[in-house]
């Protein structure tokens, strides 16, 4: 299979629309930091090479096509749920709270939402289709995928800077090995979710 034929398979999902917003999340792993849900709203004819699920990528691919789709996007938004408020109503409705934000600072009102797996969401009465492992088969949803995680990876790399010492320009805020021994060393800091980590502590 071609790149352009690959491409044609991944907008199977998004060709019964004009205006289709493909919406997904990164950070519902992490023992840190926010989740971040992005909405991303494309050309119909948009065919960007290398568009693929996020996590499929390099951090080096990610932040070119990041640049690419935001700046051929109808229009594109984030929401962002902080570790706080996660500990404080949970991970999945988080992640629901900000799918709804980043719906509500869209500047275009899509005609329909393709999103990642996630249902019973407020799409603020716009009507979606959930697909499993949508970033593997929808154009909208994998570019949406590749702006959440570049949105949140650059956070992590921000906050490395202040919490030098946890390392969360490498893993993220996700519980590798070396974070948690981190954790265990320096205890935990301001942006750390409480409700992710009380084993460690």
């Amino acid at each position: 299979m071609n790149e352009i034929e690959r491409l044609n398979n991944l907008k199977i999902y998004d060709k019964e629309w004009n205006i289709v917003c493909g919406i997904d999340e990164a950070g519902r792993g992490p023992l840190a930091g926010p989740v971040i849900v992005s909405a991303c709203i494309m050309p119909k004819d948009s065919m960007i090479e290398g568009v693929n699920d996020s996590k499929k990528l390099s951090a080096k691919k990610r932040d070119k096509l990041y640049d690419l789709i935001t700046n051929e996007a109808i229009s594109w938004s984030v929401g962002i749920i902080e570790h706080d408020e996660i500990d404080k109503i949970n991970i999945l409705n988080a992640t629901k709270k900000a799918l709804t934000e980043s719906l509500k600072n869209l500047k275009v009102k899509p005609e329909h939402i393709l999103v990642d797996a996630l249902d019973n969401i407020n799409t603020l009465s716009i009507p979606y289709t959930s697909i499993i492992k949508g970033d593997a088969k929808s154009y909208a949803i994998a570019c949406a995928s590749i702006i959440a995680k570049v949105t949140r990876d650059r956070m992590m790399d921000e906050y490395d800077k202040t919490y030098p010492e946890y390392g969360f320009i490498s893993h993220k805020g996700y519980g590798t090995a070396k974070h948690i021994t981190a954790i265990k060393e320096y205890g935990l800091c301001p942006i750390h979710r409480k409700s992710f980590t009380r084993s460690f502590v």
